[in-house]
């Protein structure tokens, strides 16, 4: 696939990642199986990474047997998934459940084609229970297996290209809420007005997503536009308030992308805004979320234990005298990080024991949530290296779009 121009100032579109096979024949070797099965949907991260395409939104099945990778698509699919497929698709029976289709690619592909069904086959830990049954019915002992999850927890520099193709929209489409609030009026009423309009919640949710669209990405229904503080008892700490809430000058206003690119990987990036700030309260829980942030980052590089970058931003947070768990304004602990790729949200987690590795791809985001006075968050989009980290497309954060 070629590289295709997007909008002024955007990077290419990245070739779509090749697939990788190897993890899942270290696993069949590792367990002297037959092969691997997984049964799903387009919804599924793993057989997106197996498949490197957009599946049919109908149940179908991937196939790894004697090296060799097989899609069973439904009928309706057959074709776009020969054109979108690198590997073998299979035809015949489209009307049978892809379980039973898998079970006879098995039968077929097996080593020794003509020896008898059976053996160990690896499935995922979730595996459509019909699925299993076509399977076990045709003499197949089924072995779950993480070894498509965790492989896509460290990412190729191809996978990275792409997740940072997506991270530059997701950094314009913020800069474009930026822009919005920065040039908007404040009324007399204490509230934000463009255009002789009231500024709400919904309408600078939509600008945002208009810019993400702009640069190609879709915003999977995953843009959050969040300003509450004591003034709004109707929306609580942490909840998205009403799309018709006007938006006010004085309030921390939280704007969080995790848009989805074309070859199916996320970006994320949030950052907190006061119009008209007085240099109470919200300046110095930003300041401190920043000195967090950076914390966080200078613990990033491979072998560090993931937990250990969470709490170096849970100390700088107490040192500037904020606690980052909320539970006294009656919400849960935040996540101090997450991987990203696939999936919005996928390992490894800032809240784990497990190490970083090079090419995992990781959101670090501290916040402070104050029941009274709202949400400070700030976050950045990361990919591991041996000594390090490089930061991907998200620029630099301003506490106040006017400055």
């Amino acid at each position: 696939m070629a590289d295709r121009p997007g909008p002024p100032g955007t990077a290419p579109s990245p070739d779509r990642p090749a697939a990788d096979s190897d993890p899942i024949d270290a696993a069949i070797d590792d367990a002297g199986a037959v092969g691997f099965v997984a049964v799903g949907t387009r919804f599924d991260p793993d057989l997106r990474h197996l498949t490197r395409f957009r599946g049919p939104e109908n149940e179908y099945a991937f196939v790894r047997v004697s090296g060799r990778s097989v899609v069973c698509a439904p009928g309706e699919s057959v074709g776009r998934v020969k054109a979108e497929f690198d590997g073998e698709v299979a035809a015949d029976r489209v009307g049978d459940p892809a379980g039973e289709r898998a079970a006879a690619v098995l039968d077929e592909y097996a080593a020794g084609d003509t020896a008898s069904a059976g053996g160990t086959v690896l499935v995922p830990p979730r595996i459509p229970h019909d699925a299993a049954v076509y399977l076990e019915r045709a003499g197949y002992d089924l072995r779950s297996t993480a070894a498509v999850t965790e492989a896509r927890a460290t990412k190729s520099e191809s996978e990275i290209d792409a997740i940072r193709a997506v991270q530059v929209a997701a950094a314009a489409a913020v800069r474009e809420g930026e822009r919005l609030l920065a040039t908007a009026d404040s009324a007399p009423d204490g509230e934000l007005s463009r255009e002789g309009r009231q500024l709400t919640v919904e309408r600078l949710r939509r600008g945002t997503n208009a810019e993400l669209a702009r640069h190609g990405v879709t915003d999977a229904d995953n843009t959050v536009v969040r300003a509450s503080t004591g003034r709004d008892r109707t929306t609580g700490v942490g909840a998205a308030p009403a799309s018709d809430r006007p938006l006010r000058p004085d309030e921390p206003i939280t704007v969080a992308v995790a848009p989805r690119g074309p070859h199916g990987y996320y970006g994320s990036l949030a950052r907190t805004l006061v119009v008209d700030s007085n240099g109470g309260w919200e300046r110095r829980a930003y300041v401190a979320v920043e000195s967090a942030l950076d914390a966080a980052l200078a613990a990033v590089e491979a072998g560090a234990v993931a937990r250990a970058v969470g709490r170096e931003a849970d100390a700088e947070l107490a040192a500037f005298g904020f606690d980052s768990d909320p539970e006294s304004a009656g919400g849960a602990p935040p996540a101090p990080g997450h991987g990203v790729g696939l999936s919005r949200r996928e390992r490894p987690s800032l809240d784990a024991g497990a190490e970083l590795q090079a090419g995992n791809v990781v959101a670090v985001e501290p916040q402070v949530v104050d029941s009274d006075r709202g949400t400070v968050r700030l976050s950045a989009l990361v990919a591991v290296t041996a000594d390090g980290y490089e930061r991907l497309g998200d620029g630099d954060p301003s506490f106040t779009p006017r400055e």
